[in-house]
């Protein structure tokens, strides 16, 4: 079949900041740019289907009216994207091979091996980001300091609100030619955990990039804030030399001058200011500086040339890492170098004197994924809390508080975006995502079954934005768990803590004082970016020569997404927005108010109704609702729409005037979710905005949400059944409110009809489920009304934290 576009079989080179509105480059029409986009970005067909939905299906139904599909096969849709000029950053590559000394009789494979590099221009990289106009609104040209609105507070939460930016701002004023530049700092990245996709006899592994002045949440989402820009070279030997001194220093070596290479057309825009097009379409001087690299721990002891075990931001020792210890730093470490011999520097010091390259010690991110949620969590609590019950019970009896605390675990109820564990922890590969959702429920499950101390250990902080008195309970919880871990250690679960994942903790509070909030810097941003870089490129290639085919899909891929920016930019891609959600949404079914009180078992529900009335139609009203004689309330028996959920909008407390404050989340009230059980969530009612937290919150859950028409006034509703607090402040040990089914008169539940404006947000509940255990048929999806007292769990999302102190 012939191709459909003759005219553009060739390169072309066109003016691309002045096209017409209606110009799609290289495209035809906007159906076929979706169509590409589809096909290879969204679907990621593999060229035989492409061919075969083309050529044979979509062939099929054009021929009669003698026309032709809008590709005449994979190779064609290759080209068009391959010719477009937007987001055209090429590959290139070069070989690296060890050229140092070697003994006459030496014959070891790696020294005569060349090792390839594949790198794109981060230079070129970075215009795109900074020219991607979708993020225009979302990027920040200068650094800046952001101050609380009550009190009068620093806080962190971009990048560009940190300290070392501001410092890095102040070196470039110095300077009257580099005076007034918008300084970007170029963010890195490196993951060698995921080299299983590199194929032939070298091992590659991704480098990614990013920029600090776009926002975390740009830089955490797929939106382009984080690009491939290499893949370096691992060199490989036998076991004889792995652990040969000088291997392991060509392995360094070849990791530090593969990223000087990779990084030298970054240089001259490092003290020579020069002009790019921002998303807004202004043009601005930039000054360009390497920024905090993202990276775990095993690429910190490459990058940091430090030996393991050893901390990569500080010298404390490695028998008692959490010994108070000033930073690391360049001068002290070549003072040593100049000093100490290399025996004693890798002994004492833990540097490896041969490669100490840069200042790069202060410049090690945060790594909450590895050093928090994985490390200090996943492998090093959740795995001593088991060995202390093994060791302090029988093999039976031990299995069993196990299971049962997987029982609990797989107990907690159903909320949005909160991953369930139907099995408790029992499965074998552990992802990051998995170990943060057991972070959010595992507390509860453990109390009862372990000392309270090892309860106590736990105290989690929080927070997309870091406030000063964030700060204050970082440092707070931090003492707490270093006073209560000692337990671990007094009943011989651990020997030491020692541990450079758990130690870095200490380095935090200063971290966030230099980098902002953690989450826009943690590597779990570039574990996201490895899937759709790497894995899936990997996936849909043929498996043979892998990389190059990875490479070009990568090219690809970043071509389609900048056509898209461009075409947005234009306005070219509009009308595709899914319009604004009701506040009440699904599909309404008709019933009348004496029928759903029938459904819920609510008799009473068309007098609480009459009750609701008479506070909406008399707000002022100074009677307690209680003394309001019924016969005052207005009577509606009539029909009412009721819904199967809601949607709540709501600001983050610590985001009320930012970009990312509005939330969105439906709360959901059914009597089938699913298909199955029943799903009644629980909410958060403001009855008092004045006081903080949850003073002046209430918990219910909802029973059904409805709307009807009074005198003209539609009024949306919902039934909820009230949780009162057992107390006025969080539970000491736990760091949860707790709260209790609400009763009323003859023991039965206490109900009422709020509006729907006074519900704040959805709320999570965790049984306290004491010292019983549970019965092996009590599922999810009875919990709200199998127990006594609930925890309202404040770790189910960072806007839970905000709200539920």
């Amino acid at each position: 079949m012939p191709s459909p576009h003759p005219s553009r079989s060739g390169d072309y080179e066109r003016d691309v900041d002045n096209l017409a509105t209606d110009d799609w480059t290289p495209f035809w029409n906007r159906t076929e740019f979706e169509t590409a986009e589809f096909l290879y970005k969204h679907n990621q067909m593999p060229a035989s289907q492409i061919d075969r939905l083309l050529d044979h299906l979509w062939a099929s139904t054009l021929a009669k009216h003698n026309n032709n599909p809008l590709f005449a096969d994979h190779c064609d849709l290759y080209h068009v994207i391959d010719s477009s000029p937007f987001g055209d950053v090429p590959w290139q590559r070069f070989t690296v091979a060890y050229d140092g000394k070697r003994l006459a009789d030496e014959d070891k494979p790696w020294m005569d091996d060349e090792y390839e590099v594949w790198f794109r221009d981060p230079r070129e990289v970075a215009h795109n980001m900074l020219a991607n106009s979708t993020c225009a609104n979302e990027i920040d040209y200068c650094p800046y300091r952001e101050y609380s609105t009550e009190g009068n507070k620093r806080q962190w939460k971009d990048f560009m609100s940190g300290d070392w930016v501001w410092d890095q701002a102040d070196e470039i004023a110095k300077d009257p030619s580099t005076l007034g530049s918008t300084f970007v700092p170029v963010i890195l990245g490196s993951d060698k955990t995921t080299v299983s996709v590199g194929t032939g006899n070298n091992e590659y592994y991704p480098l990614y990039a990013s920029i600090g002045n776009i926002h975390n949440n740009v830089r955490r989402a797929h939106r382009d804030g984080v690009a491939i820009i290499g893949f370096l070279a691992m060199p490989k030997t036998t076991q004889e030399h792995a652990e040969e001194p000088l291997f392991r220093r060509f392995h360094q070596q070849l990791f530090h001058s593969s990223l000087s290479k990779i990084l030298d057309p970054l240089k001259p825009g490092m003290t020579t200011p020069e002009v790019t097009c921002f998303g807004d379409g202004l043009y601005q001087h930039v000054i360009y500086g390497l920024g905090p690299y993202i990276v775990d721990y095993e690429e910190q002891v490459l990058l940091a040339c430090i030996v393991r075990n050893w901390c990569p931001k500080c010298v404390a020792n490695r028998e008692d890492l959490d010994e108070d210890a000033l930073p690391h730093s360049r001068e002290f470490t070549e003072a040593l170098v100049e000093e100490a011999d290399s025996g004693d520097l890798w002994e004492d010091f833990g540097i490896v004197a041969q490669l100490v390259v840069t200042d790069i010690y202060q410049m090690i991110s945060p790594d909450i994924l590895h050093q928090l949620i994985k490390g200090a969590f996943k492998d090093h609590l959740v795995t001593w809390v088991e060995k202390y019950l093994r060791q302090t019970h029988n093999k039976q009896k031990a299995q069993k508080i196990m299971d049962d605390i997987d029982r609990r675990i797989a107990a907690v109820t159903s909320f949005s975006g909160l991953q369930r564990f139907p099995q408790g922890r029992g499965f074998k590969q552990w992802t990051g995502d998995d170990s943060k959702a057991l972070m959010k429920v595992y507390l509860p499950a453990i109390e009862g079954h372990v000392p309270q101390d090892i309860v106590r250990a736990f105290r989690l902080v929080r927070r997309n934005i870091i406030t000063e008195d964030s700060l204050l309970q970082i440092e707070d919880a931090l003492s707490r768990f270093h006073h209560y871990r000692e337990i671990f250690r007094t009943t011989d679960v651990v020997l030491h803590f020692s541990l450079p994942r758990q130690h870095s903790l200490m380095h935090y509070a200063r971290n966030i004082r230099l980098f902002a909030a953690p989450n826009g810097l943690c590597s779990s941003i570039t574990e996201n970016k490895h899937i759709k870089a790497v894995k899936e490129p990997w996936r849909r290639s043929s498996r043979f020569n892998a990389l190059g085919q990875i490479l070009l899909t990568n090219q690809r891929l970043d071509k389609l997404s900048a056509l898209q920016v461009n075409f947005t930019r234009r306005g070219m891609l509009t009308g595709t927005c899914l319009s604004a959600a009701n506040v009440l949404e699904g599909k309404a079914h008709t019933q009348t108010v004496p029928a759903l009180a029938d459904e819920l078992h609510i008799p009473h529900l068309p007098d609480l109704l009459r009750c609701f009335l008479f506070q909406q139609l008399h707000p002022d009203d100074p009677r307690d609702p209680s003394d309001v004689p019924l016969a005052e309330c207005p009577l509606y028996l009539s029909k009412i729409a009721v819904f199967n959920s809601a949607s709540s909008r709501f600001y983050a407390p610590s985001d009320l005037s930012g970009i990312g404050g509005m939330c969105t989340e439906h709360i959901r009230s059914c009597p089938s979710w699913q298909g199955g059980h029943s799903r009644n969530d629980c909410v958060f009612v403001n009855t008092d905005s004045n006081l903080p937290g949850m003073q002046g919150l209430e918990v219910a859950r909802v029973r059904a949400f409805f709307s009807f028409q009074y005198r003209g006034e539609v009024y949306p509703c919902a039934v909820v059944h009230w949780f009162n607090k057992i107390s006025d402040a969080a539970d000491e040990d736990m760091g949860m409110w707790v709260v209790h089914p609400g009763e009323g008169a003859n023991n039965t539940a206490e109900h009422t009809i709020i509006h729907i404006d006074a519900i704040y947000r959805a709320a999570h509940l965790i049984p306290m489920y004491g010292t019983e255990f549970l019965p092996q048929e009590l599922k999810f999806y009875h919990s709200y009304d199998a127990f006594r007292a609930y925890y309202v769990n404040k770790y189910a999302d960072h806007h839970a934290f905000e709200i539920a102190f």
